[in-house]
């Protein structure tokens, strides 16, 4: 009975949050990023950062369920729906960290909380490298971390990267596609009731198009300094999928647990949970932040949120 008033308090909250999403573009170096504020403004600041060809819209839901708790900020990533680039050649995965990095001095003066899966774990990931003294905590979820995986892993993921580009160039978006879900194993039927597959109309077949023939040759050349991120100072939480255990992303993220010396933790269904899984992740994501102690677990710092 508590719990259930608990809940309901914890809706009405959300309700009211909801209305209170501030939009705005931010000018960076060759691009302009259009991001999204959500929250009171008294929680710790939380970036959202999707994988794939994911912008903003894909990390609504979870942001909604996180806003009572968190000034959750969400972007498209350059190249992607409101967010042109200049020069789309030069997208590297350290150009997305650097991205981040003044997309977040321009929410808050203070170390921030970052969430990102798979491509946007890579990011996260980098922008606790080249940032450190930004950022608070970093969850990377299965993370696209290839140099991890033992070989034969590391070719025959690699191979699917590289298949997945190929298959874009002779057979289209939609074939490339299919191949991204076989690998990393998206599941669409493994998803909350409420959470209703996302339409792919023709700003997503662009997005995807970006991802495609920028950020996938990028993510293949891309080496994460390990060292460096041990160095860093960075609390780097690793999580995987519940159900997502046969597949080379999960095997990352427990592998960059093994190289730090520390948990990997699990997070509700599978690679895409975060999109599938709204409901669910938004409070498991709240006890892994919350276990870090009182930087990083929720409500109770000032954000410097403008």
């Amino acid at each position: 009975m508590k719990e259930s008033v608990q809940e309901a308090v914890r809706e009405s909250v959300r309700e009211s949050v909801r209305e209170s999403v501030r939009e705005s573009v931010l000018e960076v170096p060759g691009a302009r990023l259009r991001h999204f504020v959500r929250g009171t403004g008294t929680g710790p600041v939380l970036a959202l950062v999707a994988g794939g060809h994911g912008d903003a819209g894909v990390t609504d839901a979870l942001a909604a369920r996180l806003a009572d708790r968190y000034t959750v900020v969400t972007y498209d990533r350059r190249g992607l729906s409101g967010s042109p680039v200049d020069e789309p050649g030069r997208t590297t995965v350290a150009v997305h960290a650097d991205d981040l990095a003044r997309l977040l001095s321009s929410v808050t003066a203070q170390p921030a909380l970052v969430f990102g899966s798979s491509l946007g774990a890579a990011i996260a990931l980098e922008f606790a490298v080249r940032h450190p003294g930004q950022a608070a905590a970093v969850v990377a979820h299965e993370p696209a971390a290839v140099q991890l995986l033992p070989e034969p892993e590391r070719a025959a993921a690699a191979q699917d990267l590289l298949g997945a580009q190929e298959a874009f160039t002779t057979e289209g978006v939609e074939a490339a596609l299919h191949r991204f879900a076989r690998f990393v194993g998206i599941d669409p039927t493994d998803r909350e009731p409420d959470a209703p597959p996302r339409a792919q109309g023709p700003e997503q077949v662009r997005n995807a198009e970006f991802l495609l023939r920028y950020d996938v040759p990028s993510l293949r050349g891309h080496l994460l300094d390990l060292t460096a991120l041990q160095d860093s100072g960075v609390r780097i939480v690793p999580g995987t999928g519940e159900n997502s255990g046969r597949f080379w992303p999960h095997r990352c993220g427990q592998l960059l647990a093994a190289k730090l010396g520390t948990a990997c933790e699990t997070f509700p269904g599978g690679h895409n949970g975060y999109a599938f899984r709204p409901r669910a992740t938004a409070e498991r994501l709240h006890q892994v932040l919350a276990a870090l102690g009182p930087r990083a677990g929720g409500k109770g710092r000032e954000s410097g949120a403008g």
